[in-house]
This record gives C-alpha cells, structure tokens and sequence, in this order.
C-alpha cells in the first residue's frame, strides 16, 4: 500500500498479484533520478558476432549493473545506462577491452552524457494497443523535453525514455497529464498586463475555476504577473482571490526580459504566455517564448499586423515547436472570427471576399449618427462612455480598423503589409492636422455642413452610412459607405462588429458573425476560451 503524505484522505494506491483490469493503458509511471549513460560506436561492431556479449560480460564480471540498453538497428552503435558512480570505471574498462579495434579505428572512444534521468510507462494495457508511443512521445515533445535514447521490452509491458535530469518533474506531469485523462489537466499561465482585460480575465478565471475542472478538466494556475511597475511568481498558482496584493507585495521589479527568463527557468509542463497589453514591447519575446516550447495567447494586434516576415516568424516557430499561437481577440474582441476563418480554410475552402465593420467605437458613431444628431456630439458622448481612444482620431484614422483587416487577409493566405491595404479617411484634412484633442473638436464642429451633407445624402437615399473594409481577390481597402436594407451591415446597432465571408462555399448566401465587437468582458472571454483550447 503506497500512501500520499501529502494528501492523508486520499485512498493511495495497492500493488498485488491478482487485481482488476483497467481501462486505461498504463498502471503507472516510473522514473530513475540521476544516471548516466556511455555511447559506443563505430564500423567494427557492424555484424560482429558475440561483440554484446563481450562488452556485458566485461561489465557484469565488474559488478557494474546496467541498468538499460539500446541497440541501433545498424548495429553501429551501442547505448547502455549506469549508475553515476560506475561512469568512469566503466569506461576506463571498456577501453582497456577493446584496446585493439580503438587503435585499428573500428571503434570511436567512448562517450558519457551525464545528468541524466530515466521515465517509464508500465502496464499489461499497453500491449498491441497502438498509440500508446506516441501519445507517451507526443507529451514529452509538446513540452520541449527532448529524450536521448528509448528502449521498449518484447513484453510490450514497458516503455523507457532517457531525459535531462533537470527535466524529469516536468516530464512527470506532462505524462501524467497525457495518459491519466479522467484527472485534472494544470495548464501554467504567465500574464502579461493588469489592466481592464487583465482583471477581468482573473475574475472570470476564479467564478468559473470549479466548472473548468469539472466539465473540461482543467485547472489553470496564475504562475506568475507583470505588470508595468512589479511581477510576482509561484508556481503553485498566485492566488486569485488576493492576486493584487501578492503583486504589490512582491519584491520584484518589473522586468520584461527576466519574466520571461523566470517562466522558462521554472519549466512548468503546459506553459502558456498570455499577452493582455498593447505594447510592442512583449512581441519581441513571442519567438523565444515559441522556441521554448511555450504556448501564446495574445489580445495583442502588433504582433500580427507589423511585417508579413514577423507574422511568418511568429507561426513558424509555433508550428515546429509543437505550441499554440492563439490570437482570436486581435480581430472583434470575444467574437468567433478568426477560428471561424481558420475553420474554412482548414477544410479547403477558399475565400473570395471578406466584407467587415471592426471597430465598435467607429460602429457606435455611425450608428447614432442619425436624426437630428450632427457628428461632433456623437464623437464626444462615444468619448464620455469611453469607446475612443483618448484622442478620437486614433479610432476615426481607421489605422487600428486596418490592422485588424491586415490580420484576416494574412490568415485567408495572402502575404500583404501594411501599404497594400488602402483606407479612405473619415476626417476632413482639418480635423485630422489639429494639434490637440480640443482643436480637432473644434475643427470637427466647423466641418458639421460636410457630415451633414453625407447624412442627408444617405437618408434620401434610405441608405445609412457604414465605415466598411473589404479584402476582394487579394485586394484590402477600408472605405466610408452607404447601404440600403438589402445589405447584411443595414441593421447594425449599438457598438456590434460585423463580418462577412463569401467563399466557394458561401458564395450565394454569405457566412456573417456579427455580436458586441469591444469591452473587456468580451475581450476577456475571448482570452479566456483561447486558453480552453490550448488546454484541449
């Protein structure tokens, strides 16, 4: 009977001769903390009858146990693990055997590789059923743990892997995690980013913590926070019922460079970096993050809308390195656009024209801007309920609404920058060259007659305008427009995004997601269902 001193209620775990089958394919998981292991190789050993059995018999007349062998199928080179201390004997023995075919050039000295560990899977389920290898192979390397030899009994009861010493707690986990399904997955977030989506994120991670492990069988631990000014770790989760405190008592400075540093030293199994900022500064970290086998979720645009090299970077490195480039909030906050478009292409559809309204503050003015409205106040009570960004024009300039077109345009498959999509100004050249927020509202009311007239164009029209970006054939634009009722951007309210897919697929009737497009619940969510699925 082996008991948890850890954990005194729990039932702990009875090893016998006569037990119950199991429906899972292995018993247990082993491992061996700190071996060694010798290489031999060369030609020499090619065909050479009796050649193991000389080396083995020399080692066991030594007393030097072995504690597992693998053989190339080539027969060119032997791999056997020993115990720390029996390392230097061994080879100083080897040597002395073999004296002749080293100098003769038929064998290569010896090579030991140190600090090492051994983990095995054990269990009668694993034989002849498949898969069992590669979901054991699949968990190490989804974790950047790299194994240096394997070795599998006839029995099939067993599966050997040698790792790194310093990953084996890792390694542990992660193939825990892999083969034990009906227990709690832990994914390890490192957030980025404390503000509005940040503290929404955690409220809504802590309300629902209980659902996660139930229903998805999950559990997300807060492993570290940064914010601009202080960062705290724990690798037991920083609690998210005082997190804030934690974070200002903590004794660490903000350090972008050592956060990410300190998440890699910790090496956590199922890490993710989660960026909730809108500072270019966390994006040059993404491609370091990758190649540390560490997932990214991002509410972040820079990342994605700077150079197609970057964007081309950053999904490489995610793709060779096993993780997770989840982004879904770039585009339409907690919308399901960019998955929807993943989706599509993914199943070999194509997509011939995407049509959208992407920006809920531009979408909130034009919407109200009607009746007896005139287009200045609008402009100010979207900054009073704080849609806008502190200077509206930022919105109005239509460069973040580019971004976000940008973003689809590469995930439909085509390699533009940021000059191929064209954007048609909202603004008279006055407003757009005032130097302060007060002299482009003033500029904005002096140029009341000019949106009057396109509201008054529009209404005798029965149109309504509606600030539209377009990708057709490869070709971005973002223009100012009038719709009449037939088009599916009539209706639109509130601050709701809006998009439309036609694809070879959709062609007569187009595929559209349309919901609230900003605030940091929304946003949130959108955060917080990409990192379900990097858990799934």
């Amino acid at each position: 009977m082996i008991k948890n001193t850890f954990d005194v209620d729990f039932e702990g775990t009875v090893i016998r001769h006569d037990c119950k089958p199991s429906n899972l394919p292995i018993k247990g998981i082993s491992s061996i903390n700190n071996i060694s292991i010798l290489n031999l190789e060369g030609s020499g050993m090619v065909g050479k009858s009796g050649f193991s059995g000389r080396l083995f018999s020399l080692l066991a007349r030594e007393q030097i146990n072995v504690i597992l062998i693998t053989q190339s199928s080539s027969e060119h080179s032997i791999t056997f693990a020993v115990q720390p201390g029996d390392t230097e004997r061994a080879r100083h023995l080897i040597e002395q055997e073999f004296e002749l075919e080293l100098v003769a050039k038929k064998l290569e000295h010896v090579v030991i590789e140190q600090n090492l560990a051994i983990i095995a899977i054990v269990g009668e389920n694993m034989k002849q059923t498949p898969g069992v290898s590669g979901k054991l192979f699949h968990a190490l390397g989804r974790n950047g743990i790299n194994v240096r030899a394997i070795a599998q009994g006839s029995s099939e009861y067993n599966i050997s892997v040698i790792i790194s010493a310093n990953d084996l707690a890792k390694a542990l986990n992660a193939v825990h995690d892999g083969f034990f399904t009906q227990l709690t997955k832990t994914l390890h977030a490192f957030c980025l980013g404390t503000g509005n989506i940040g503290q929404t994120l955690f409220k809504q991670l802590n309300a629902h913590s209980a659902y996660l492990q139930e229903h998805n069988g999950i559990q997300v631990k807060i492993a570290g926070i940064s914010n601009t000014r202080k960062m705290v770790f724990n690798s037991d989760g920083v609690s998210l019922d005082n997190w804030q405190a934690e974070l200002e008592a903590s004794m660490h400075p903000a350090d972008l460079a050592e956060f990410v540093a300190k998440m890699k030293s910790m090496n956590l199994p199922n890490c993710v970096f989660i960026d909730n900022t809108a500072s270019p500064k966390p994006v040059e970290y993404y491609e370091e993050v990758f190649k540390a086998n560490i997932s990214v979720i991002t509410c972040n645009k820079i990342g994605n809308s700077a150079s197609y090299k970057q964007y081309k970077t950053f999904h490489d490195a995610a793709h060779s390195h096993g993780v997770d480039f989840f982004y879904e909030t770039n585009v339409g906050a907690g919308l399901p656009i960019i998955r929807t478009l993943k989706d599509l292409m993914n199943s070999g559809d194509r997509v011939a024209k995407i049509e959208a309204i992407l920006s809920g503050t531009i979408s909130f003015i034009f919407n109200n801007f009607k009746g007896d409205a005139n287009f200045h106040d609008v402009v100010k009570e979207a900054q009073d309920k704080g849609y806008t960004e502190p200077d509206p024009r930022d919105d109005l300039s239509g460069k973040d609404f580019m971004r976000k077109i940008l973003i689809l345009a590469r995930d439909a498959g085509y390699a533009m920058e940021e000059a191929d999509v064209k954007i048609e100004s909202v603004l008279p050249k006055a407003c757009l060259e005032a130097q302060s927020v007060e002299e482009f509202y003033a500029a904005l009311k002096a140029e009341d007659a000019f949106f009057s007239n396109l509201k008054a164009k529009a209404a005798a029209e029965n149109k309504v305008l509606r600030y539209i970006g377009k990708l057709d054939e490869g070709k971005a634009e973002i223009t100012l427009q009038m719709v009449d009722e037939s088009h599916p951007f009539y209706t639109l309210s509130g601050s709701d995004n809006i998009i439309s897919f036609t694809t070879d697929r959709y062609r007569e009737r187009p595929l559209v997601v349309k919901g609230p497009g900003a605030g940091a619940e929304v946003t949130a969510a959108g955060v917080f269902a990409d990192l379900i699925n990097v858990g799934a």
